[in-house]
């Protein structure tokens, strides 16, 4: 049996662990925390898949790497919510949604009444929307904590510390900079709200000029709000201005968010490399999965999918810089 060693218990490794002990691998997960938590990136993120709405900005191996998490996530038991998303545009800002129509794919473009049957609570403000149908959304959190049950009741190993045995898989995010200099955070701040007062069923994103907003709906009417991106490794301080403009942007898509109680503010680095796309290295006895930006649900499926092929099956994975002939 294939002896694999996994650094990091984020959502890339655990997606790692998941595909490599489905696949037959002997698998220990190492990390301080020996599981995920307030401490990494991932506890902090908003939980779409929505690969479509990422064309907008990123490039095409996103998009297609992408479509594949929802099926991924469905497979490991991960309670996927298939509702698409809305992107909508302010008035000020409504040549916007145009752009973004003309820059995306698989979307439809819905009147007053079209949003009204989709989400009641925004029709009165938003005359246009995109439904971007073929997208979903899961809860982070409680997706990595019940994955991560899971893998336990799979026989993978969750140790503090410890010597590493076998296949060593780094996949310790900003921590990695140690192994990999052109590692480089981008700060993303989030704020959670709770209301009874609108309900949501799908992920809204609200065009901005200088960074993209999104509100997630989670249970009991719980919302994530993000997120904002700064070139910045800092990882423990959500600036004013910041939450302010995620707070403004919540109360201009309905002001009920006003009277929202404030649950949580939210703040850490993402990793991610010069071109924002992510990477399986392989460097002084190691493999490196790594640079996943703000794609972490979307894309570390397929990163943990391509890292299985490449072990058991020989075959190079597409996202592969660097193989010093190690292996």
């Amino acid at each position: 049996m294939t002896e694999i060693t996994i650094l990091g218990s984020g959502v890339a490794g655990l997606c790692v662990a998941a595909e490599l002990s489905g696949r037959g691998c002997r698998v220990t997960v190492i990390d301080p925390d020996t599981g995920p938590g307030p401490q990494g990136c991932s506890w902090w993120a908003g939980g779409m898949l929505a690969p479509d709405c990422e064309g907008e900005t990123a490039e095409e191996p996103v998009v297609r790497l992408g479509r594949q998490a929802a099926a991924w996530w469905q497979a490991q038991g991960a309670a996927v919510t298939w509702n698409g998303s809305l992107v909508l545009a302010l008035g000020r800002d409504r040549q916007e949604l145009d752009r973004f129509a003309r820059r995306t794919e698989n979307h439809t473009l819905l009147d007053r009444d079209g949003l009204a049957a989709l989400e009641p609570h925004l029709a009165e403000r938003f005359p246009r929307a995109l439904h971007m149908q073929a997208e979903s959304h899961l809860n982070p959190r409680q997706t990595l904590l019940d994955l991560r049950g899971r893998l336990l009741e799979r026989g993978v190993r969750f140790l503090p510390d410890g010597p590493t045995q076998g296949t060593v898989i780094d996949c310790r995010g900003l921590a990695a900079r140690d192994s990999l200099p052109d590692l480089r955070g981008v700060k993303g701040e989030m704020v959670i709200l709770r209301t009874p007062d609108i309900a949501l069923s799908r992920p809204v994103r609200l065009l901005h000029p200088r960074f993209p907003l999104y509100i997630v709906p989670r249970d009991d009417g719980v919302f994530m709000l993000g997120a904002t991106q700064i070139e910045s490794g800092e990882r423990g301080r959500a600036s004013v201005r910041s939450v302010m403009e995620l707070l403004n942007a919540a109360y201009a898509l309905h002001p009920a968010f006003a009277e929202a109680e404030l649950l949580e503010i939210g703040v850490d680095a993402r990793p991610a490399f010069a071109d924002n796309l992510p990477r399986i290295r392989q460097r002084n006895g190691r493999i490196y999965v790594n640079g996943l930006f703000r794609h972490g649900y979307l894309l570390a499926p397929a990163l943990a999918r391509m890292v299985g092929d490449w072990l058991l099956d020989g075959k190079t994975p597409e996202v592969m810089d660097e193989n010093h002939g190690e292996r």
